[in-house]
């Protein structure tokens, strides 16, 4: 009886132990991502992996707790970048890795772009379009084997034969083949569910498609539709079966408009929308991620010989320059705007100048923040886990020296990462 007893009083000790061992942050201001305000002086309490208490003022810890002292900074929740590809990254000869490169390689160079994502401040992202490996680094990163920032993975994108994610286009006949459902390449409503339901057979989280020709693909045209109203429609329906939502690259009116009324999530670039599409974007609540730097990033290296194919040179001239002012006209017309970047389009890190293009053409500073957290979590349908600094969210948090309020800039900068508990990064 008496071993009982102490038994149950150490374990008793031990639980009490274990539950005290708490982390205090001391925010000098807090952007907590359900509204637009400013809070100053406030203590965010971290249990393991979650926030358990977010409070006016600054809280002692007690003995077994330890402190994390940012009263000199902004603390905001984790940043996230609904497109990124971490498979790769822009540079002269990315036309010619995907002959040189295994799959092993492309997998070590990931993890680089990933870990150089989080300490960047995004703590989730959406890779939309990769090999595969993009969802191996998910689960690697899930497993902690690598540091990067929660993936949320599409896997391969699909496209039809010759569309803007066939992964042949510029081949030699002889290695061009023809490539099918497997391979994310689809001609008809049938091969089009095949592909959903092999993509969902990998593990993916999601589904991406090219609604229209894209920039950087070595194909003549970057805005003309590339699937039937058949093949959207048994994308969307057979997607949804398997409750994942379908997010679609397009540049031309044509398409966007056909995978808007289909029922895609979100439209990706938009680059030649135009008031009928907005409207329809509205009517459908369809979500819109703009991208606007990697559309500064290929308009800034088309002029430079030799960056890309000169097949892609005349595309990046004209589609590049014209998303940021979509992405105004959106915005002033009240399409839903979720951040995102098309990291590795250009390079992995850079993705918070996204926040000043945003607002260099009239969105508000804490707006272009809450598409980045509020906003894109929603899309992600991860509202009750990430996207704000509430009792219960997962504890992912970033700091900035500065106010992000008043000047946006100091988002390029970030000083401090938590995610899920674990502090990544602490200048």
């Amino acid at each position: 009886m008496k071993v009982r007893l102490i038994l149950i009083v150490l374990i008793a000790g031990l639980a009490t132990s274990l539950q005290a061992q708490q982390t205090y942050i001391h925010a000098g201001y807090l952007f907590d991502g359900t509204g637009e305000e400013m809070r100053s002086n406030v203590t965010i309490i971290v249990d393991g992996d979650r926030i358990v208490e977010v409070q006016d003022g600054f809280l002692r810890p007690d003995s077994e707790s330890s402190l994390i002292d940012l009263s000199n900074r902004t603390v905001l929740p984790g940043l996230i970048d609904l497109h990124v590809h971490l498979e790769n990254e822009t540079g002269p000869s990315r036309y010619l890795d995907r002959f040189t490169k295994n799959p092993e390689d492309v997998a070590f160079e990931s993890s680089l772009y990933a870990k150089r994502t989080l300490m960047a401040g995004f703590t989730t992202v959406r890779d939309l379009g990769g090999s595969g490996v993009n969802t191996s680094l998910r689960d690697a990163i899930r497993a902690g084997y690598v540091e990067g920032p929660r993936v949320i993975s599409v896997g391969k994108s699909l496209a039809t034969t010759g569309g803007h994610a066939d992964p042949t286009n510029s081949f030699k006949r002889d290695l061009m083949g023809s490539p099918g459902p497997e391979l994310g390449v689809v001609n008809g409503e049938v091969e089009a569910r095949e592909a959903v339901r092999q993509n969902y057979k990998l593990g993916v989280d999601h589904i991406k498609i090219t609604a229209t020709g894209g920039v950087l693909s070595v194909a003549k045209s970057g805005q003309n539709p590339q699937f039937m109203n058949d093949e959207l429609q048994a994308i969307v329906e057979t997607a949804r079966d398997y409750e994942m939502h379908v997010a679609a690259h397009a540049h031309g009116k044509e398409g966007m408009l056909r995978a808007v009324k289909a029922g895609v999530h979100t439209i990706e670039h938009g680059t030649y929308m135009d008031e009928e599409v907005i409207q329809a974007m509205v009517d459908h609540g369809t979500y819109y991620v703009p991208t606007i730097t990697a559309g500064k990033f290929v308009a800034e290296k088309a002029e430079v010989d030799g960056y890309y194919p000169p097949l892609v040179v005349p595309k990046a001239r004209e589609i590049g320059p014209l998303i940021q002012n979509t992405f105004a006209e959106a915005y002033r017309y009240g399409v839903k705007i979720a951040f995102g970047t098309d990291a590795g389009v250009f390079h992995h890190g850079d993705n918070a100048q996204e926040f000043g293009y945003m607002v260099e053409v009239g969105m508000p500073e804490a707006e272009a923040l809450l598409s980045a957290t509020q906003t894109a979590s929603a899309v992600l349908g991860l509202e009750d886990q990430i996207g704000s600094v509430e009792a219960g969210k997962l504890a992912d948090i970033i700091a900035v020296d500065g106010n992000p309020l008043r000047d946006i800039s100091t988002l390029e900068n970030v000083r401090f990462v938590m995610k899920e508990g674990v502090v990544y990064k602490h200048d």
